[in-house]
């Protein structure tokens, strides 16, 4: 039986790719369980969980905001799970590549920024439309609290658990550097995903962009004469 929300069914392709990586998150979890793996382990159930987040909010019986939001960013969210999880801790400990990071933290601005986006019309509701530009400025900050807050994790481990997250060392600004490169490569991701999901969500990009202009055209018509029959009411 397929999952609803208020935006409709999901699509089978989504719903595959959803108990894939899920899937591969689980046998990713067991096997550090067998090779006396906790840290394995751990990683595989927390984004097991993290990828169940879309079906969580379903809890609320349709009853939460975050029920108008889109599937497609979960979706972004489970492959940059597995892409963070399984293939980055496998590059990471099998292999000399060094550039993993560097590839996690952009995608992540990339999925802050799209799924924000999403966010902030869903929150703003049905019955008041939000302007592009706004919600567009929503996403980029959005994202790029998200990195602060992920640098404020890794600064936090490093002090109270001896942690090398910001490869910072005494008299030694590598941890500096980590972090403003973290940071850099958040915002950059944040920017790409702010337009990429602003012009497709408008109507300037994507194979449905003409039905999806004349909607936001539409949109935007109706919007206007309501204004006009307000400030006419107003002005009397």
């Amino acid at each position: 039986m397929k999952k609803l929300n208020r935006i409709g069914r999901v699509p089978t392709p989504q719903l595959i790719i959803w108990w894939a990586v899920r899937a591969s998150l689980l046998t990713f979890s067991i096997y550090g369980l067998l090779h006396n793996s906790t840290t394995q382990f751990l990683m595989g159930l927390f984004a097991i969980a993290f990828s169940h987040m879309w079906d969580m909010w379903q809890l609320f019986g349709g009853k939460s905001f975050i029920t108008r939001v889109g599937y497609f960013p979960q979706t972004l969210l489970n492959l940059f799970l597995f892409f963070g999880v399984v293939v980055g801790y496998v590059l990471n400990t099998k292999t000399n590549f060094a550039y993993v990071d560097i590839v996690e933290h952009f995608i992540a601005g990339v999925v802050a920024s799209y799924f924000a986006y999403d966010f902030a019309v869903a929150f703003q509701g049905k019955s008041r439309h939000l302007s592009p530009a706004l919600a567009s400025m929503f996403a980029l900050c959005f994202a790029v609290m998200l990195c602060v807050a992920w640098e404020f994790y890794e600064f936090t481990m490093d002090r109270l658990y001896g942690y090398t997250l910001q490869r910072s060392f005494i008299l030694d600004e590598g941890g500096l550097v980590d972090t403003m490169l973290d940071l850099i490569l958040g915002a950059s991701g944040a920017v790409v995903g702010m337009f990429f999901v602003a012009f497709s969500k408008n109507g300037i990009i994507g194979k449905n962009r003409r039905e999806v202009r004349a909607r936001v055209k539409a949109q935007s018509k109706l919007d206007r004469e309501t204004e006009l029959r307000y400030l006419a009411e107003h002005a009397e």
